[in-house]
């Protein structure tokens, strides 16, 4: 090797070294937030929802760059592929409910898209700023029942959502064969919504996103420290209205 390129190698090594892990990922996900925002949504009969709240809002818990990647970019690719994916077939016209009351007959495609448009959306609700503590009225009166108290309710939830393999996500739901509140986990972007094959079925109370697109930025792989703060953001009125309404229907 002659002395030009030895350095030239050299520099190149020295500089590799300056740029950290950290820095690369965060080039990727600016890259991926910008083509993402530049991509306009597939044309079909789903739209996506606005973040109820800033991005920022939920901080210091779940952190704001995560939130406007996971909105902006994730849901977003959701909603675009679901369109394209329905769009000149009898699924058009179905509505987003009954795609998923249905999914057993429909393409995979269908079922990974509506899922993760059904999920995300019921997600921004049921995070908001200055949430966390405990349940009240009907809500926590269940838990209390059926649990045996708020404390064993979410060292049950957080369990299950530790434990969920791979990408997915941890429901507490109201059980549609005893009507009864119970936790359990669905692979990928699957619901308790949708009529699969060994599905617990039942009306989503509270969920959590555990896909490592919503807790890497801040949380790299420690998936426990990212369940921890979800517990501190959660809008435990919304939770509270779904559950009052899926007892009434």
């Amino acid at each position: 090797m002659i002395k030009r390129d030895f350095l030239k190698t050299g520099l190149l090594t020295a500089l590799g070294a300056l740029v950290s892990p950290a820095m690369l990922a965060a080039a990727h996900d600016e890259k991926l937030l910008r083509e993402a925002r530049a991509t306009p949504i597939a044309d079909g009969p789903f739209t996506l929802p606005a973040l109820p709240y800033a991005f920022n809002a939920l901080e210091p818990h779940i952190d704001a760059r995560t939130m406007e990647i996971h909105h902006d970019a994730h849901h977003k690719g959701y909603v675009s592929k679901l369109n394209a994916a329905v769009m000149g077939t009898p699924a058009e016209k179905l509505s987003l409910a009954d795609l998923l009351a249905s999914m057993s007959k429909q393409p995979e495609a269908i079922r990974n898209n509506a899922g993760g448009h059904w999920n995300h959306s019921f997600f921004w609700q049921i995070m908001a700023p200055k949430g966390g503590g405990q349940p009240t009225g009907n809500l926590k009166t269940a838990i209390d029942k059926d649990f045996g108290s708020f404390d064993k309710f979410s060292e049950e939830f957080t369990k299950t959502a530790g434990s969920r393999f791979g990408s997915g996500w941890a429901w507490l739901i109201v059980d549609k064969k005893t009507g009864k509140l119970a936790v359990t986990s669905t692979p990928n972007q699957d619901n308790p919504l949708m009529d699969l094959p060994g599905m617990q079925r039942g009306t989503p109370v509270l969920g959590l996103d555990v896909w490592e697109h919503a807790y890497y930025l801040k949380h790299q792989n420690k998936r426990p420290d990212y369940i921890a703060a979800f517990w501190n953001v959660v809008n435990w009125s919304e939770a509270g209205s779904r559950y009052d309404a899926a007892r009434k229907g």
